[in-house]
């Protein structure tokens, strides 16, 4: 198998902490419904200390872990809640903690989709907007379409699992899903120009 034909590996990386998560929901639910099209990991946000440059000279296991972790992927997924009407800190500190020290950011040149979440009609529009920002600085290309703000999601929507059983929502995330699925290979084509 060639470096090109193997299923890509993509990490959720959900800025949510709670175990009744929508958003962690919505990333197995990606996980499940990639199928065999994408490799995909959950990416454990909830165990970095705060971001601290006093650190960088001998940096906490934890963000040696995290680091790693994203380092090896071919692309990131971000799932976002939106709190008061921003990023949660707990994502903006993931972002933070990977982006650092200077020069070693291991988010950058990796292709980026982000689906924002929430029970309120707005979808998290404000958040999803912060980490479109945030990536245009870290060199991630983002995809662009379908934007994806999603509102009105409860926990009704997943089954024991996790996994959507809503049909309406599952189809909006396999067209999510298709959509980067095909940038990514288109992306990851372009690279090994």
């Amino acid at each position: 198998m060639t470096e090109n034909s193997r299923r890509p590996r993509v990490a959720i990386v959900v800025g949510s902490l709670r175990a009744e998560s929508l958003n962690l929901k919505v990333g197995k639910s990606i996980a499940a419904l990639a199928g065999d099209r994408l490799n995909v990991e959950i990416a454990r946000i909830a165990d970095l200390p705060l971001y601290n440059e006093d650190l960088d000279p001998n940096p906490p296991a934890e963000w040696v872990r995290f680091r790693e972790q994203i380092a090896q992927m071919d692309g990131v997924v971000f799932c976002t809640p939106e709190y008061n009407r921003g990023v949660p800190g707990a994502l903006k500190n993931a972002i933070d903690v990977g982006s650092r020290p200077p020069g070693e950011i291991v988010w950058a040149k990796k292709p980026a989709a982000v689906i924002s979440v929430s029970p309120y009609p707005i979808g998290g529009f404000g958040a999803n907007h912060q980490v479109r920002q945030l990536c245009a600085f870290l060199d991630m290309p983002m995809l662009q379409q379908p934007e994806a703000y999603l509102g009105r999601v409860t926990p009704e929507k997943f089954g024991a699992d996790d996994v959507v059983t809503d049909q309406p929502l599952k189809e909006i995330l396999s067209k999510i899903i298709d959509a980067y699925v095909a940038w990514l290979s288109l992306t990851r084509a372009r690279s090994d120009v």
